[in-house]
């Protein structure tokens, strides 16, 4: 799946301290560090139901994420001593293949950013499901409404 995504790009929401998006099976988050931030000064703290980063001491995200993740599988790095990468492995169910928010309340997505992040994730399937076929520049028409893309004629 990883080619599909470097084809297809990202929908990322925007924050305050940085990004986070999505793929069917993980959640990745790019928080901006002060140039020069080592990894002793950053902490992370991932379970199941909640995540806490702090830098340097001071909260940068805390509280219950939207959905449920795979903590042991969940890792986090440092690139060039500026930038924190976290990846989330989600619990599959079909009721949170797309999350609307990373936390309960917090950094919900835009309605349109929301929207490109489920089109992303109905080609993802599609690409998994047919192998075989690039669907990394094919679009989908229309918005959803928590049920899927409306289709031509409905």
């Amino acid at each position: 799946m990883s080619n599909f995504d470097e084809r297809s790009g990202v929908a990322a929401c925007t924050t305050a301290w940085g990004r986070w998006y999505q793929t069917m099976e993980e959640v990745f988050i790019e928080v901006n560090l002060e140039e020069g931030t080592s990894g002793r000064q950053v902490k992370v703290n991932i379970t199941p139901k909640r995540l806490q980063v702090l830098v340097k001491g001071e909260t940068i995200i805390e509280g219950e994420l939207a959905s449920s993740v795979k903590s042991d599988d969940s890792v986090w790095t440092i690139e060039d001593k500026k930038f924190l990468r976290i990846c989330l492995c989600k619990v599959m169910t079909t009721a949170d293949q797309c999350w609307k928010s990373l936390l309960k309340g917090q950094y919900e997505t835009d309605p349109g950013t929301y929207d490109e992040m489920e089109k992303k994730l109905t080609l993802q399937r599609y690409q998994y499901e047919n192998p075989g076929m690039d669907f990394s520049n094919a679009e989908i028409t229309g918005t959803y409404h928590g049920g899927g893309p409306e289709l031509p004629g409905s």
